[in-house]
């Protein structure tokens, strides 16, 4: 029966959003970014320690992110998936695991631009700066409320 029900929602994730979800898609989050971003790069670091398995395509998100439905206006230098829903920036890895819980009917989530101080922003170059931001709650026809506040 769990085998069944895990195959039934990587079927779903993929008639969602067209990316086949791996097996695990519990916990798997791939993303789409530039193989020379640093700033992604330690993003992905803190979805990790955050126990995400993580899938990366070194291939830009520019692509991605049409193709999933994010709005260009919300976008950032990443773009990942998991369990069905689009993560579009800087996402604390927290307010990823509060969506997963509550399981809103919404496209995802967006940090839009890359605020200093976000996961993956907050590298010692920065020199301890943080600007507050928004997580945003994006529904299916790109509109947005505030999801969370972060300063």
């Amino acid at each position: 029966m769990a085998a069944r029900r895990q195959f039934l929602g990587a079927a779903a994730a993929l008639c969602a959003t067209g990316v086949l979800a791996a097996p695990d898609a519990d916990t798997t989050v791939q993303v789409w970014k530039d193989p020379n971003c640093g700033c992604c790069k330690d993003w992905i670091a803190h979805v990790e320690r955050q126990g995400f398995k993580v899938r990366v395509f070194d291939q830009g998100n520019t692509a991605a992110r049409a193709r999933l439905g994010m709005p260009q206006k919300l976008g950032s230098c990443h773009t990942a998936v998991v369990q069905g829903y689009v993560i579009e920036g800087h996402v604390p890895a927290g307010d990823i695991q509060r969506l997963l819980k509550e399981r809103p009917n919404a496209l995802g989530l967006a940090v839009p631009g890359m605020p200093i101080g976000s996961p993956g922003m907050d590298a010692p170059a920065y020199g301890g700066r943080r600007d507050p931001y928004q997580v945003l709650l994006v529904q299916k026809d790109g509109t947005a409320t505030v999801f969370s506040n972060h300063s």
